[in-house]
């Protein structure tokens, strides 16, 4: 009889993994309508050349295995005119150094970003390179020109692959509310703050979400990190349906909201949407229960794990989802490294209820007007009594 149960459980099991891939596949038009994509890990370029800077004297933190903490202390030791030097001659490595004080991060950014668009410009006139290529170039040149607009305070950028950015919206610095947008597949440099779709978007939700807690708390001083710091999936295909990016992108989410906590800011609400929520999921065990005030899940497929109390967060913790996204009719499984586990918004997962009746479809939940945006800024806010 044992032997029979056993086999009816691998039978069952084996049936919610092919319903899953049948799923997915079918809800993408096949694998196909997903490519794979190569994580960007690691330190931004120029890491080497960093740690071979002997100039003040001292050794520079590594980027790769340094905590924000001592960044933090090595940074506050140092004069203005010696962090000015660090950002002349290391920019893409300052720029995306979590614990180094947040004006020389804009500053480093700035002057990354300018570099990188000059040599993308030069490119486009190269007579070796084909008319494909000079497109490109210059289409990437004008998303660069457009980052360093006056007033944008870029936290975070990396050249490489289909290009990592961070932007603060609001001045983080004397914040008293702060929120993480955290975003989901098809999220890139070129792809950060599109016109189409904006509420999909990290730049259209954070924008969004300012301007209702702007409505909501005219005299509270906000602001909200619009964060695509991660390789996202292209599509539905195997990349969203796996948890390898995600794996990839929790270190990076992670190292962000420690490096936040070292230069003093007030601990966030995280706000994780879509496939966001699985890099949430993987990351935010790692923070040793800090780090954030509030962690709320949006539109998720599951964040691998199978409750609240696998996150080891003393946050509190949101889920919602509109009964029009699609991303409802996914089996919330995890078998053979296929599907990302519960469902956040099942009551046995444990997490608090974030109601998003007014929401319309898979990027619709920081929509102006919703009730989804409306609650998320109570969070964001501390009013906790008018989530409804």
């Amino acid at each position: 009889m044992s032997r029979l149960r056993s086999a009816a459980r691998r039978s069952r099991r084996t049936l919610v993994g092919v319903a899953l891939a049948v799923v997915v596949a079918a809800g993408t038009g096949g694998w196909a309508a997903g490519s794979a994509q190569t994580a960007v890990t690691g330190p931004a370029p120029g890491a080497a050349a960093w740690r071979a800077d002997h100039s003040l004297g001292v050794r520079l933190p590594d980027p790769a295995t340094a905590a924000p903490a001592e960044v933090a202390r090595f940074f506050a030791a140092l004069t203005d005119g010696q962090r000015q030097e660090l950002v002349a001659r290391h920019p893409l490595t300052v720029g995306n150094l979590d614990g180094a004080p947040l004006a020389l991060r804009y500053e480093a950014n700035s002057r990354a970003l300018a570099a990188e668009r000059d040599r993308r410009l030069a490119r486009a006139d190269d007579p070796a390179g084909t008319l494909q290529d000079h497109r490109q170039d210059r289409a990437v040149a004008r998303r660069y020109t457009a980052l360093l607009a006056p007033g944008r305070r870029i936290l975070a950028f990396d050249p490489r692959g289909r290009g990592q950015v961070a932007e603060v919206h609001g001045d983080l610095a004397t914040a008293e509310h702060t929120a993480v947008i955290v975003p989901g597949s098809d999220i890139d440099l070129m792809s950060f703050d599109r016109a189409t779709d904006p509420y999909g978007t990290p730049t259209g939700m954070a924008r969004s979400l300012r301007a209702q807690l702007a409505a909501d708390a005219p005299g509270s001083r906000t602001a909200v990190i619009a964060w695509a710091g991660y390789t996202t999936p292209v599509g539905l295909g195997p990349d969203a349906a796996t948890g390898r990016l995600a794996e990839a992108g929790a270190p990076r989410l992670a190292r962000l909201l420690s490096g936040l906590t070292a230069v003093g800011a007030r601990p966030p609400a995280v706000l994780c949407h879509s496939y966001g929520s699985v890099v949430c999921g993987l990351a935010v065990p790692r923070l040793g229960g800090g780090g954030l005030a509030d962690l709320i899940v949006l539109g998720s497929p599951g964040m691998r794990r199978d409750s609240v109390a696998q996150l080891r967060t003393s946050a509190r913790v949101w889920a919602g989802r509109d009964a029009s996204d699609w991303i409802g009719d996914l089996p919330h499984v995890e078998f053979l490294g296929l599907g990302h586990g519960t469902d956040p918004t099942d009551p046995a997962f444990g997490a608090r209820r974030l109601p998003a009746v007014r929401a319309v479809g898979h990027t619709g939940y920081l929509a102006p007007g919703t009730d989804s945006l409306h609650n998320v800024a109570a969070i964001v806010l501390g009013r906790y009594d008018a989530v409804h």
